[in-house]
């Protein structure tokens, strides 16, 4: 199942230290077969308050995501993001090509 890296960046400082990191995340994600579905869209709020940019990277697999974010490489230029910006990250699971609505009301079984 695809799993996503969801990041919500409320603030950033550009400046030499974001521009490193836009330069070398590429290749921390290549061995993983992370890519970028979404990279800086402040989107289009239709309810509620929001402020800043999303960021969508898509994974074969959560397994994979969670190494990536745990790679030396990637954790070698991690400071260079959190220094410079506000906001989240999350991992988390899609969904089958099936799925609807209504799945998430029967638990999943073991």
């Amino acid at each position: 199942m695809k799993a996503y890296a969801i990041a919500h960046v409320q603030s950033a400082q550009p400046g030499p230290q974001i521009a490193e990191y836009l330069t070398r995340i590429d290749v921390t994600l290549a061995p993983f077969d992370g890519r970028f579905l979404v990279h800086g869209d402040p989107g289009d709020v239709r309810e509620g308050d929001f402020v800043g940019n999303v960021i969508v990277i898509e994974f074969p697999s959560r397994k994979n995501a969670k190494a990536w974010y745990e790679s030396a490489e990637y954790q070698q230029i991690l400071p260079l993001r959190t220094r410079n910006t506000t906001g989240w990250l999350i991992l988390v699971d899609g969904v089958g090509s099936d799925h609807v609505a209504s799945d998430i009301l029967v638990p999943a079984s073991s």
